[in-house]
């Protein structure tokens, strides 16, 4: 599990850096693009809008379902750009959780003044 710390550790930094940088008023799409060229130039692997199927008994269905980043095949992260977190969001990173067999999640909201705020780390 330290790896893990170390890596979300490494990715909460990128995402003050981009925060400090941009401010909140961005779309989320912004906030995704500059935090994967930050995690990237790092020398991380990341991984955008990936694909999650949706397995129910023998049937693999593509259902729509994308991460917004997935940083080293560890670590899922939600990007928001809204006025406060709500128990939907936080159900969505789970669900991504348990359907890709990743153990930890990032939600984060870069709509806030404080970005520390703005993090939600979320454990399977």
């Amino acid at each position: 599990m330290d790896s893990l710390n170390d890596l979300t550790y490494q990715i909460i930094g990128a995402t003050y850096k981009v925060h400090s940088a941009l401010g909140p008023g961005l779309l989320e799409n912004a906030y995704k693009e500059c935090l994967c060229h930050v995690l990237q130039k790092e020398g991380l692997f990341v991984e955008k809008e990936k694909a999650l199927p949706l397995i129910f008994e023998t049937v693999k269905l593509d259902a729509g379902y994308r991460f917004d980043l997935l940083v080293e095949n560890k670590v899922i992260i939600e990007i928001k750009a809204i006025e406060t977190f709500t128990d939907v969001h936080t159900a969505q990173v789970l669900t991504y959780l348990k359907l890709s067999g990743c153990k930890v999640g990032l939600l984060l909201n870069f709509n806030v003044a404080d970005m520390k705020k703005g993090i939600k780390r979320l454990i399977l």
